[in-house]
């Protein structure tokens, strides 16, 4: 057979490869060298990033005392948070995201760490009942929620709640659970308190705060989408357990405030301040929050960041406040109460103090208005105040009432030298005018009130003048004198003194009832009559006045009748430099035209007090140093005790400061004065 020739063939194949083979290089130069450009312009045209913002936390400003002693400070910690641009928008996304946190939660035993919820329902599922509180603090943040949603205002809770479990994705379209029942509710919570904080990709949710390296790395090792941590600073209270009622605490926008903060420009999920200081120098404390850009690409890895809003921190704050003052203050309130609590069981006598339980005590330097000490009891622990707020809410004692400034009481006789005062400078009588105590005052036919001397042991003070009448502290010698004045002409007088006025203070404060025709009117209530200013002289009637109300009138005594308004700001300074911004300058609210004379005499009254036979003579006698003062025993109802009241200056020949200390229900106000000797003992380094 003849063979054939393959030569054409082979060289054919090899012309072919090696054409595919030059083509092949000249692709890869193209690629290599002139393909470039064009390829890297494809490559940043058609990458998928996007940029989200993240909130640069600023510090909160600290709190110290007067002395510079930290009261509040703060500790960096991490919080876990919700990023929205990483879980995206899908409901079971966003749901296994909450019930894989809550898993680690449970984990770890953390749920106290969980920040307090919005709770829109009570209840569990599917018995619900709304949050009447919620939905009527906040009407109009409510009503943005529904119409975010295209909700109905007047749905029932079943069906509002129904809607919503559909809408995030917890229910199907028939009603049918996706999810075990016992999630239901905390998906419903969650879902619901992300949606009322503005939750999206630009306002991250806080779950959890305050988390340690193990809880972080369990999150970690579950590859959770959709959480990340943030360095944050929590407060830290220095003295735990003291200052509680003036110091606050920081917390989430409450309800309430919700329209308040939004108009200033907070974000919803703001750390803001609440009560005490913490909210009363929020200007100060707050700081502005910076922001940091971030850039992603399609995988979520970081392509870059930078800081579009440099952060502003706080301001430090200084008070007035010695807080070593200020643990003698409840410490020695505390002692006091217990003391008179003891003293009347003891008695074996009813109505005696053996039922006193609270109290107040306030202490101020009466030429500055510089508030020193405010202790209230029973009090609180800032430290453990939200595992104890529901016990603390349900106590009958109410100890998170801030009695020093919010309490409102009977003066008792501690008011009749406002009645001196008025009536000396008015000339209704001289220091020489003497009055004759005849036990019954029987000016008013149909009213004959009677002096307590009498009423005890149908005895009268006899005659005496001013001085001796506020010394053993004589009802008739006031009725008397009340009665020439007049309530308006005391009333003016009583209000230059701070009696039923604002003090000035930065804190919430009541402000007390002045008794008169201008109170009754402003009630409602019966009209005023001549003889009911008898009683208004001694401080019964309808006067009622805040510890410090007290302390800032017999501050205004001493003070030569000039009224400085109260306050506890010191200074505000630089968080880090701690250089002083701003500096409180005293100021002068009112005034007496109070002779020299009058004044001396007045406050040889008050020294007699405590001196002789003064109504408070067994608490300063043999006292080191001369103290002025009042007591005062104030009815209240026929089924408690009265209580106690008593305020006082010292030194006596150039006043420093003046504290008043008020026990409920404490029976006498002379036992109201130990409380008062332990401030002075401090603040003057005396040990007796």
């Amino acid at each position: 057979m003849k063979k054939r020739n393959h030569l054409f063939r082979y060289i054919s194949l090899a012309t072919i490869f090696i054409l595919v083979c030059f083509v092949y290089i000249a692709r890869l130069i193209s690629i290599q060298i002139t393909g470039q450009d064009y390829y890297t312009t494809v490559s940043a045209s058609t990458a998928d990033t996007h940029t989200r913002t993240v909130k640069i936390q600023a510090h909160r400003g600290e709190v110290f005392d007067r002395n510079g002693v930290p009261l509040i400070t703060n500790s960096y910690s991490y919080n876990m948070i919700f990023d929205k641009g990483s879980v995206g928008t899908k409901n079971s996304d966003i749901n296994d995201m909450i019930i894989q946190t809550i898993e680690c939660i449970d984990e770890k035993g953390i749920s106290d760490k969980l920040v307090t919820q919005t709770i829109l329902f009570e209840g569990q599922y599917p018995n619900y009942s709304f949050n009447y509180e919620l939905i009527d603090n906040s009407p109009s943040k409510y009503r943005k929620y529904l119409e975010k949603y295209g909700l109905e205002e007047n749905l029932t809770c079943e069906e509002l709640s129904k809607k919503m479990l559909y809408r995030y994705g917890i229910t199907d379209s028939k009603g049918e659970l996706l999810y075990d029942e016992s999630l239901v509710d905390k998906l419903l919570t969650f879902r619901f308190d992300m949606d009322y904080m503005g939750f999206d990709v630009n306002n991250p949710y806080t779950v959890v705060e305050g988390v340690d390296i193990e809880f972080i790395t369990l999150v970690k090792e579950n590859s959770i989408k959709g959480t990340d941590f943030v360095s944050t600073v929590t407060r830290v209270y220095n003295q735990p357990g003291v200052a509680s009622h003036i110091l606050g605490r920081v917390g989430k926008i409450q309800s309430n405030k919700v329209e308040y903060y939004n108009e200033l420009g907070y974000p919803l999920d703001a750390i803001v301040g609440i009560g005490g200081v913490e909210e009363a120098f929020e200007q100060y404390l707050h700081g502005e929050d910076g922001e940091l850009v971030i850039v992603e690409d399609s995988y979520g890895n970081v392509i870059d960041s930078y800081v579009s809003v440099e952060p502003v921190d706080g301001k430090n704050v200084y008070l007035t406040i010695d807080i070593e003052m200020q643990k003698v203050a409840e410490q020695a309130l505390k002692e006091n109460i217990e003391y008179i609590a003891e003293k009347g069981e003891a008695s074996g006598k009813k109505l005696n103090g053996e039922d006193a339980r609270t109290g107040a005590l306030t202490v101020i330097k009466p030429d500055t208005g510089e508030v020193l000490a405010l202790a209230s009891y029973p009090t609180y622990n800032l430290v453990t105040f939200n595992e104890d707020y529901s016990k603390l809410n349900e106590d009958p004692l109410t100890p998170m009432l801030n009695r020093a400034l919010q309490g409102i009481y009977p003066p008792g006789s501690t008011f009749k030298v406002a009645t001196a005062a008025a009536a000396l400078t008015e000339g209704i009588i001289t220091p020489d005018t003497i009055i004759e105590d005849k036990g019954i005052y029987t000016y008013y036919k149909g009213y004959q009130p009677r002096c307590w001397i009498y009423l005890k042991s149908f005895q009268t003070h006899g005659k005496i003048n001013v001085t001796k009448a506020i010394q053993v502290s004589c009802n008739y010698f006031f009725f008397e004198v009340g009665r020439q004045l007049t309530i308006e002409t005391l009333n003016e007088y009583c209000k230059k003194l701070g009696l039923g006025q604002p003090t000035g203070i930065e804190l919430g404060e009541s402000v007390g009832i002045l008794a008169g025709p201008e109170y009754r009117d402003s009630v409602g209530r019966e009209a005023w009559g001549a003889e009911d200013t008898l009683q208004a002289a001694i401080g019964q009637s309808d006067n009622a006045f805040t510890p410090l109300q007290i302390s800032v009138y017999m501050g205004s005594l001493v003070n030569n009748g000039v009224r400085m308004k109260s306050h506890i700001l010191k200074s505000v300074n630089e968080f880090y430099s701690d250089k002083e911004l701003f500096s409180y300058t005293p100021e002068v609210v009112d005034s007496i035209e109070l002779s020299p004379e009058h004044h001396t005499v007045l406050m040889n009254a008050m020294k007699s007090v405590t001196e002789d036979d003064g109504s408070a003579v067994r608490v300063f006698s043999s006292y080191p140093i001369n103290v002025g003062g009042k007591t005062g025993t104030a009815q209240t109802f026929a089924t408690q005790s009265d209580n106690a009241v008593f305020t006082a200056f010292a030194p006596f020949e150039a006043p420093e400061i003046v504290a008043t200390c008020v026990i409920e229900k404490g029976a006498n106000g002379t036992d109201a004065g130990y409380a008062v000797r332990d401030i002075f003992s401090y603040y003057f380094g005396i040990d007796y």
